[in-house]
């Protein structure tokens, strides 16, 4: 029985077809093109196993009232003075050493006059504990005259006020840290002051201080509190802050709010 001849198999649609090359290609990549598409595949190998495209979408391309502008930025400006903290902090911690014979002090004067660059990171973390306070309390300033605390806005208002309480509780143990007679005697007076609050104030400040005084157990508590535990509940509470941001939105200004209604009434008169 004599074979059939094959059949060529159809052209593909125009969408699925691979465009010509460039003219000044001459059909042949170069390194960077070849970069490029690799690093354009290995993005859609991930997005495709975790469709994180979507989310990012969901987060990034959202609704923005009329009259948004400057006061808006407030929030990111506190988020970006936080993730400068960190990074600092965790270049500080390659070289402190939380010892209170000598050593904290010690590896805090190393790292201000011997480490490479180490004077400008360790500046930049103790300004930028000022200037992250400094922002938590304008924001949350911002949102009060806004009225951005109102329905259906109660729970990020919630949390921001928790951030704000550990905005300044990672202010007040990072203090202790160098362990000089400045910051032992400010420690004290924190404690002291901790120690007056009803019901729970004497035995948070017996907790702080790790005894009946200020000393090794104190700094070593005080660094784990300031490295491992409040960083970890600030990075989940900015999370949480951030999602219901992007679910609920965000508020007209005040102004464009009295305005809309002034239009409204007008209306139905």
């Amino acid at each position: 029985m004599p074979k059939l001849p094959k059949l060529p198999a159809p052209p593909l649609p125009g969408p699925l077809q691979e465009p010509p090359p460039r003219p000044s290609e001459n059909g042949k990549a170069g390194p960077f093109d070849e970069a490029k598409q690799a690093g354009i595949a290995t993005v859609a190998w991930v997005d495709e196993r975790t469709s994180l495209s979507g989310a990012a979408r969901w987060m990034m391309f959202r609704k923005v009232p009329k009259g948004t502008n400057w006061f808006y930025t407030l929030g990111s400006a506190t988020m970006f003075a936080f993730l400068s903290q960190a990074v600092t902090g965790v270049f500080l911690a390659m070289y402190y050493r939380p010892e209170a014979n000598g050593g904290a002090y010690e590896s805090i004067r190393y790292i201000t006059n011997d480490v490479f660059l180490g004077q400008f990171v360790r500046g930049m973390h103790k300004w930028g504990a000022s200037v992250m306070v400094v922002l938590v309390f304008v924001h949350m300033g911002r949102t009060f005259f806004f009225g951005a605390y109102k329905y259906p806005r109660e729970l990020n208002w919630v949390i921001g006020v928790v951030l704000l309480i550990l905005t300044m509780a990672m202010s007040f143990t990072g203090y202790l840290l160098p362990f000089d007679e400045r910051a032992y005697w400010a420690t004290i007076v924190g404690v002291n002051i901790n120690g007056t609050g009803p019901l729970i104030g004497p035995y948070l400040s017996d907790f702080l201080r790790g005894g009946s005084e200020i000393g090794a157990t104190t700094l070593s508590r005080f660094y784990a509190i300031h490295m491992l535990l409040i960083p970890g509940l600030l990075a989940a509470l900015i999370g949480a802050h951030l999602y219901l941001v992007a679910k609920l939105g965000t508020t007209a200004p005040p102004w464009k709010k009295s305005h809309t209604r002034s239009e409204m009434r007008e209306t139905e008169i």
